[in-house]
């Protein structure tokens, strides 16, 4: 695999885990952006909520009812989220978090790698140059 630009490899992580969640719900979030910093993979979900979700959490009891679906959904599926991750960066993720705002429509994934991505990359590209 060739090394790619930390800016390339966030996009394409991001690009990756929307397409992987909108197989899975028929929908995903509106927009995604990937950081790496040092030896975490952080995304950032933006417009998440559907329609009825959306509905939902103007109520205490929806707001924790869609928070405890979307846990749950995330549960179900995180060993192909941190697969997602470790195809794009030759990486294994040690462990992932995940929280959901229902006010802001937003979701967070935190991906703990096993190595400093970030310092591989950078090294990475200077050997290129």
């Amino acid at each position: 695999m060739p090394i790619l630009s930390k800016k390339k490899l966030e996009a394409e992580i991001s690009e990756a885990l929307i397409r992987f969640q909108r197989e899975l719900m028929g929908r995903g979030p509106q927009e995604a952006k990937t950081y790496i910093l040092k030896d975490m993979v952080i995304t950032r979900f933006k417009g998440v909520l559907t329609v009825e979700e959306k509905h939902l959490v103007g109520t205490d009891n929806g707001r924790k009812l869609v928070k405890q679906a979307r846990q749950l959904l995330r549960e179900m599926y995180s060993k192909e989220f941190e697969e997602i991750v470790e195809r794009y960066t030759d990486c294994k993720v040690l462990s992932s978090h995940s929280d959901i705002s229902t006010k802001m429509g937003e979701r967070i994934e935190v991906f703990i790698m096993d190595k400093d991505l970030e310092r591989m990359i950078e090294a990475a590209s200077k050997d290129q140059k």
